[in-house]
């Protein structure tokens, strides 16, 4: 259950990045997707690329595999699942490129943002969310994420 809800998740807000991103070729989100980068694989719960850095074949499909660290991380804490362990996947993704990390905690309804030189982040309801600047147009919220599960 605790897998589907998470994967649920990342669907919805993956939906939402991509609403905005793809529409105006600035950002798409892929869920799930495995990138390999300095000597390692990853998996995030989201990655999101800007557009321009998609890796594409001569007829201009996406690739079969990213090679390129994300420009934008996500991951959803899950239940029984090592912190540190996520962090330690955020981090790594930060010192090889990636501009934006969010940990997403559905315990507290909060959101960690790791950026490259500058501390951690909790962030929480109200607080507007730093995007990546592609989308900078975009203004969301601790809230604003949360409420793609909500079916009130």
């Amino acid at each position: 259950m605790v897998f589907r809800l998470c994967l649920a998740y990342s669907l919805s807000f993956s939906t939402a990045i991509n609403q905005l991103g793809k529409a105006k070729k600035l950002a798409y989100a892929f869920t799930e997707l495995r990138c390999t980068f300095a000597g390692r694989s990853i998996v995030p719960d989201i990655a999101v690329f800007e557009w321009q850095r998609i890796p594409l074949d001569e007829n201009g499909q996406i690739v079969d595999r990213f090679e390129i660290a994300p420009d934008w991380i996500v991951e959803i804490l899950s239940p029984k699942q090592s912190t540190n362990r996520v962090i330690r996947k955020i981090v790594f993704c930060l010192k090889n490129g990636t501009k934006l990390g969010y940990l997403i905690d559905a315990d507290d309804q909060s959101i960690t943002v790791f950026q490259p030189d500058r501390l951690p982040e909790v962030k929480e309801k109200q607080d507007v969310l730093p995007v990546l600047d592609a989308l900078q147009d975009w203004q969301i919220t601790v809230e604003d994420v949360f409420n793609y599960l909500s079916f009130t």
